[in-house]
C-alpha cells in the first residue's frame, strides 16, 4: 500500500494571479448597495467637475462617438471573489481628462441611485480606468452597472462604481459611501485593504 491516497494531489493551491484571500468565480454576482437605476440613454449624461466648477459633459452618442477600448482584466470583489480574463469596451478616462485642466488629488464618483465611492487621481488615469459600456461582446446589464460603469481593476469592485453619471473632482479626499461605513479608502487587493485600518 503506497503512502499517499489514489487521487490526493497535496494542498490546494491558490492561483498566482489571485490576491490573496480570493478565490475564482465563474459566474457574474451580483451585489448591489441599493435598487437598480434604470436610465434611458437619451437622458444618460457623463459629467466631470473640477475643483473650481468648470463642467465637462457628454451624451451616450457622444460618449460612443469616442475612441473606444477593450481592455481585458480580473477583477476582484471585497467579499473575496475573483473573476480573471474579463472582456470589456469603454472610453479610457485618459480620454475624458485630455482637455480637463485640473490640479485635484483626489476624486468623488457619483451614481444614478446615489451611490460615491471616492479614487486618488493616480487610479483613475494612465490607461488605469474606463466608462465601460460592454462586457463579454453584449451592451452591460443594468445589473451589472448599465448602461455605464466606471471600471477601475487593479482595485476591489466596489471601486468600479456602477450606473456611472459623473466624477467630481476634489482638492482634500472625502469618503463615499462604503467608506464612510468603514471600507478602506483605496482598497488594493494585493494588500487585503478591505477595511479601515487594513
Amino acid at each position: 500500500m503506497g503512502i499517499v491516497s489514489p487521487g490526493f494531489q497535496g494542498r490546494r493551491r491558490s492561483s498566482p494571479t489571485l490576491p490573496p484571500g480570493q478565490y475564482l468565480e465563474e459566474d457574474f454576482p451580483v451585489l448591489s448597495a441599493g435598487p437598480t437605476p434604470r436610465i434611458p440613454l437619451d437622458r444618460w449624461r457623463f459629467t466631470i467637475t473640477t475643483e473650481t466648477g468648470e463642467k465637462y459633459a457628454w451624451t451616450w452618442d457622444e460618449l460612443r462617438a469616442l475612441p473606444q477600448e477593450t481592455p481585458t482584466v480580473d477583477i476582484h470583489c471585497v467579499t473575496s471573489w475573483s473573476k480573471l480574463g474579463t472582456e470589456w469596451e469603454g472610453v479610457s478616462l485618459d480620454v475624458l481628462f485630455a482637455d480637463v485642466e485640473t490640479t485635484a488629488d483626489y476624486a468623488m464618483i457619483h451614481s444614478y441611485g446615489g451611490y460615491t465611492t471616492n479614487l486618488p487621481m493616480e487610479d483613475l488615469l494612465d490607461g488605469q480606468a474606463w466608462i465601460a459600456h460592454s462586457y463579454d461582446g453584449e451592451n452591460l446589464d443594468p445589473e451589472h452597472g448599465g448602461p455605464a460603469r466606471l471600471l477601475v481593476p487593479h482595485l476591489y469592485f466596489w471601486k468600479s462604481a456602477k450606473w456611472v453619471r459623473g466624477i467630481q473632482l476634489m482638492v482634500e479626499d472625502a469618503p463615499g459611501f462604503w467608506e464612510a461605513a468603514g471600507y478602506h479608502e483605496r482598497g488594493d487587493p494585493w494588500r487585503e485593504e478591505r477595511y479601515e485600518g487594513d
